[in-house]
């Protein structure tokens, strides 16, 4: 039996942080002065396309939270939010066209300019 994948090779039952990402997750952290933390990755409704992502440093899980650790960053997805985001890769860009976190989530339909809306 296989697992199907998203286009960059992520397994649909989690959430990828890439390398450049984490570290950024990390420093970040740092800044605000927390040495034990996670980070929530979640969704609610709004947005331009009807969904908008919320990043969100956190103490620790929920009791309903799937926990996932990629790169050495523990990730906490409301089970609620991973059917939106199951697949999903979390990266960082500081390149011309914009300075954050980019969602390259293979469950969007759409998505809107901004980059932190979208629909499914």
């Amino acid at each position: 039996m296989t697992t199907a994948t998203t286009k960059r090779s992520v397994p649909i039952n989690t959430i990828k942080i890439t390398e450049k990402a984490a570290n950024k997750v990390r420093q970040f952290a740092t800044q605000k002065g927390m040495t034990e933390f996670g980070l929530k990755v979640a969704v609610k409704g709004g947005g331009c396309s009807g969904l908008t992502y919320v990043l969100e440093f956190v103490d620790g899980p929920e009791h309903d939270d799937k926990i996932i650790d990629s790169n050495d960053v523990q990730v906490y997805v409301p089970k609620k939010a991973f059917v939106f985001l199951a697949g999903t890769v979390l990266d960082f860009s500081d390149g011309l066209n914009g300075k954050g976190f980019e969602f390259l989530n293979p469950n969007a339909a759409r998505t809107c300019g901004c980059g932190t809306s979208f629909s499914v």
